[in-house]
């Protein structure tokens, strides 16, 4: 007589042991699998900062990522889920800030060698806290190949290849204008700012023309930078201001002669159609002082005071200060002829979101003509594909409007330019660049680089396609001369039930932990999945947990009957068995479709249309139909089509929910046992 279930199905008592038979195994390092996994399929995790836990997008994309190689390990390739975090840069170096300000210390106080030592001791103690939350989902990641962008090794990697741009002549030192965070002491690269709707005014304000009555009216929103312009800009076809180009304005307050230029990138429909021109403080800005050789004048500093350019009215105020103080003085020349409301984005820091500030900074810079050229081409020829194609239309736009990178970053926690006399350290994406190769031991040719790179997938969100995805493929090509993955998933993003951003400072996130410890790891994966039909947002809803959990003990008694139905001498067929009823025929013939439909919808990343798929035919085909059917029969053929359905059953629902499966097909009168983790893919 098979075993036996218990009368009710209880995760709690089941997953956790299910994981610990998988780790014994072995079988989640590729080394270790049978013979027949011969051919290498790898997928590199997107490494979460170690300042991180678990959160919905994490869950999802880990559930996306290993039904994935859950699958292909299961069709018989060498699987490799490669696990690993990110240092983190500036996120870990506030994040232990905080911690300090706590105590009444800042690092300043602490000093860099002392604070440095104190983020490897919060990196000890909390660094893989989120590696230990995804295996309570389930993930089934090769833990004995965890890496850390700052490991000795991947250190040496990130060394490697600044040099290789320097002596290629890629790399360049300039002062240029960059964002700046004041907050954070810092430059940010483009990517590394969010932007969100403010309520302001627009400010307009007279520049009178030298030698005249008259006065040409710019519009702002950042009257104080005004006391930095070198220039007012007009349209070339602007026909308003045909008879001033060239003319001399007198910038109030200072009293300074700044001149009118023309420049095609001025928008006409904007305030009055003229401009004023802040080189030192506007990215546009300083593209049309360096087409006009206009002078540059640096009136707020590093640490978002304005400097002693700003004059006497301004010097060492804050700048939300000196905006008022201009304002007043505009009143008193009757300069300020109106204020209107506005609304417009303001540009934020993506780490502590204080507003950046645009300003000339020495930095390191990576030419980026010759690699987005690269990049381009990957996808562009179709080697590289958008899963869905819609993303890569992101891709391309970013890439075919590209800037050289600003890649030095003024913090103290990172990997340092490796340079004598530098004392900056690198974006945290220049090193994750890397990390699809990097961490299977490049720049050293080890026997893992030869054998699982390329990568085959990548899984990811869509707001980093630009900030690592591109930058994964040139750096692939750059080092590698061959492309890290061939296809990149971007999953959808988990909103609030109303649509609103999951954030746990909003209040507003869900801690996937608490509906593990709820529901369970497969009920959560199931309430993940089902909600991933392809759309760009998920608004999230817990009653498809709920539903999980209903499938899940609607399998759990399902099975639990048919082992109790099955007689002592019987074993799973290994092939269909023969049906000689309608109802064998019927529910046969059902399992052949959904083998073929599954097969192909995971293939094409359809995952949740694939569960749906499932849930239909277990729920409803098998169950409702098909074993209501045996209970009413004395038919000792169904013996072989019930446990040959419901083994294949089991093997088709493994990816998505592993451990229920594994724990059933553990009880199943197998000829030869092993795990279900390895078992053959249904053909």
């Amino acid at each position: 007589m098979p075993k036996a279930l218990t009368p009710q199905y209880n995760p709690h008592e089941i997953e956790s042991h299910i994981y610990d038979i998988w780790t014994s195994s072995g079988f989640f390092n590729p080394d270790k699998l049978p013979k027949r996994h011969k051919k290498p399929f790898t997928i590199v995790i997107p490494p979460p900062n170690i300042t991180g836990s678990l959160h919905m997008g994490h869950a999802l994309n880990a559930t996306i990522q290993d039904i994935i190689i859950r699958k292909k390990r299961m069709e018989g390739y060498k699987t490799l889920w490669l696990p690993g975090t990110d240092h983190a840069g500036i996120a870990t170096q506030n994040v232990v800030e905080k911690q300090l300000k706590k105590e009444g210390l800042s690092r300043y106080k602490l000093g860099k060698e002392k604070f440095i030592e104190r983020i490897w001791e919060w990196k000890e103690q909390y660094g893989n806290t989120i590696l230990e939350q995804l295996k309570k989902l389930g993930a089934s990641l090769d833990w004995t190949r965890t890496r850390f962008t700052m490991d000795e090794q991947y250190q040496e990697a990130v060394r490697k290849a600044f040099l290789h741009y320097h002596k290629k002549n890629m790399l360049y030192k300039a002062e240029k204008v960059i964002n700046w965070c004041t907050r954070c002491g810092t430059s940010l690269s483009d990517l590394e700012i969010e932007y969100k709707e403010e309520h302001a005014k627009l400010y307009y304000i007279q520049y009178p023309i030298k030698d005249s009555d008259n006065h040409v009216t710019v519009a702002t929103t950042r009257p104080e930078t005004m006391l930095g312009d070198t220039a007012v800009a007009v349209h070339p076809k602007d026909s308003r201001y045909k008879n001033i180009a060239g003319k001399m304005l007198i910038l109030p307050i200072h009293h300074r002669e700044i001149p009118v230029v023309t420049d095609e990138k001025v928008e006409k429909e904007f305030g009055t159609g003229a401009v004023k021109v802040t080189p030192a403080h506007d990215l546009l800005d300083a593209e049309i002082g360096e087409r006009h050789n206009l002078p540059v004048m640096k009136v707020i500093g590093p640490d978002g005071k304005m400097t002693k350019d700003a004059g006497p009215v301004c010097e060492g105020l804050k700048v939300s200060d000196c905006r008022n103080a201009v304002l007043e003085a505009l009143k008193k020349e009757n300069a300020l002829e109106k204020e209107e409301d506005y609304t417009h984005n303001i540009a934020l820091c993506y780490r502590c979101a204080t507003p950046i500030e645009p300003m000339p900074s020495m930095q390191w810079f990576l030419k980026m003509e010759d690699l987005a050229k690269k990049a381009l081409t990957e996808v562009k020829k179709g080697r590289v594909a958008f899963h869905p194609q819609r993303w890569e239309k992101v891709y391309t736009d970013w890439l075919e409007n590209i800037r050289d990178w600003t890649i030095s970053r003024q913090i103290w926690w990172g990997h340092a330019i490796p340079l004598e006399g530098e004392e900056d350290v690198l974006d945290t994406w220049f090193s994750s660049a890397l990390w699809p190769f990097a961490t299977l031991g490049w720049p050293e040719k080890t026997d893992d680089l030869k054998t699982y790179y390329p990568t085959q997938v990548l899984s990811t969100a869509r707001d980093i396609i630009n900030l690592w995805v591109t930058r994964m493929i040139f750096s692939g090509m750059e080092f590698m001369d061959g492309k890290p993955f061939s296809d990149v998933i971007i999953h959808a993003t988990i909103l609030t039930k109303d649509g609103k951003r999951m954030s746990k400072s909003l209040g507003t996130g869900i801690d996937p932990i608490s509906l593990i410890e709820q529901y369970g790891s497969d009920a959560t994966r199931f309430g993940l999945i089902w909600q991933a039909m392809g759309n760009q947002d998920i608004h999230w809803s817990e009653e498809h947990v709920r539903a999980g959990k209903k499938f899940l003990n609607k399998i759990w008694n399902s099975a639990r009957f048919a082992l109790m139905r099955l007689p002592e001498e019987i074993e799973v067929p290994t092939s269909p068995p023969d049906a000689k009823t309608e109802e064998a025929k019927t529910i046969l013939s059902a399992l052949k479709t959904l083998k073929k439909n599954v097969h192909k919808q995971t293939d094409m990343y359809e995952f949740g249309h694939a569960l749906h798929e499932l849930y239909e035919f277990y729920w409803h085909a098998f169950c409702d139909v098909y074993l209501e059917h045996i209970k009413q029969s004395h038919e000792e053929e169904h013996a072989h089509v019930l446990v040959y359905t419901l083994a294949e059953s089991l093997k088709l629902l493994h990816p998505f929910i592993p451990h229920i499966t594994e724990h059933i097909w553990e009880l199943l009168p197998h000829k030869e046992r092993k795990l279900l983790i390895i078992e053959e893919w249904p053909a």
